[in-house]
């Protein structure tokens, strides 16, 4: 794969639709067609794989069929034409879903920003396990200098590490501090001092379920999307088969300290229910993130900006 999505033009030959964008220095997030050296662009046709035309190719995918973490000479030109082409070395990736899920997360970046003027953050959690603890610390402390946050809680596959997310978002102010030539700062360090939105859909599971139930009890701010999943009873002990399958049982799960069951079978009810519509959804509108913003734009009306420094007292 060359992460990246083409098209078959007119001519036979392939055309770059779109480059996915990659984090080059992470193994799982190299993008091949941004790498140094490459320089392809949006709209490059590619006219050959290892001088093959492609044009006379039936999918262009069959010439680089066991290539990915090899070196493959590709042809570029901005027309579809031999002339005046250009030869570069690419190494083709296994998997493209992690440089499709960071496209995603970026894009949404993207736009928070640019329709609250760089006032809003937004991450999004993917899981409760090491990796949506890493995602969370990735995005989260960049953009503790923006006013509030968007957190996206959607399509989150659960795990163990809630607690630790909620606990950083409940943090509350003791004092102010400052220092030379520096911003205001909070003590405690790290704290998102304005408003919280938080998404949440039907694929927010697990871990990804109790999540925006602790943020609804803590009252961190909105939550916006669709009912959660609905599954807080945990599994262990698995039991091997000969086979190579396994058997799970039910082991632990919550109760809330009035002594009842809660969000397995149900899930979490958000405060304000959008349910994407998935023709608009594939078209790259998202109403549900729209909505978030929406409601954070107005909260930031009423919500005061950090404190000057006081004037430094006179000896």
């Amino acid at each position: 794969m060359l992460g990246a999505q083409l098209s078959r033009d007119k001519s036979g030959y392939y055309r770059i639709d779109k480059i996915l964008k990659g984090e080059n220095w992470v193994e799982s997030l190299r993008s091949p067609l941004t790498e140094i050296g490459v320089g392809a662009e949006e709209g490059d046709f590619i006219i050959a794989v290892n001088g093959a035309p492609t044009n006379d190719m039936d999918d262009i995918y069959t010439s680089l069929t066991g290539q990915a973490g090899k070196q493959v000479q590709l042809t570029l030109n901005s027309k579809a034409e031999k002339a005046g082409a250009r030869r570069v070395i690419v190494v083709p990736t296994a998997d493209e879903s992690n440089l499709y899920y960071y496209t995603w997360v970026q894009g949404n970046i993207e736009k928070v920003n640019e329709a609250t003027d760089g006032q809003v953050g937004y991450l999004h959690i993917p899981d409760m396990g090491p990796g949506g603890l890493n995602e969370f610390v990735k995005y989260y402390y960049p953009q503790l200098n923006k006013r509030a946050l968007i957190i996206d809680d959607r399509g989150n596959g659960g795990g163990n590490v809630s607690p630790m997310i909620i606990e950083r978002l409940q943090r509350e102010l003791s004092l102010y501090g400052m220092s030379r030539n520096m911003d205001v700062n909070t003590k405690p360090s790290g704290m998102m001092m304005g408003p919280k939105v938080l998404l949440l859909d039907r694929y927010s599971a697990s871990d990804g379920d109790l999540f925006p139930y602790q943020f609804k009890k803590h009252n961190l701010g909105t939550t916006i999307g669709t009912r959660s999943w609905g599954g807080v009873v945990g599994i262990r002990g698995p039991h091997p088969m000969i086979d190579g399958g396994d058997m799970r049982k039910p082991e632990f799960a919550p109760f809330d300290e009035n002594g009842n069951w809660v969000i397995e079978g149900y899930g979490v009810d958000p405060d304000i229910v959008i349910d994407n519509d998935p023709a608009r959804e594939y078209d790259g509108v998202d109403d549900q993130l729209n909505k978030a913003i929406e409601v954070i734009l107005e909260q930031l009306k009423d919500y005061p900006e950090l404190p000057e420094i006081p004037p430094y007292p006179v000896r």
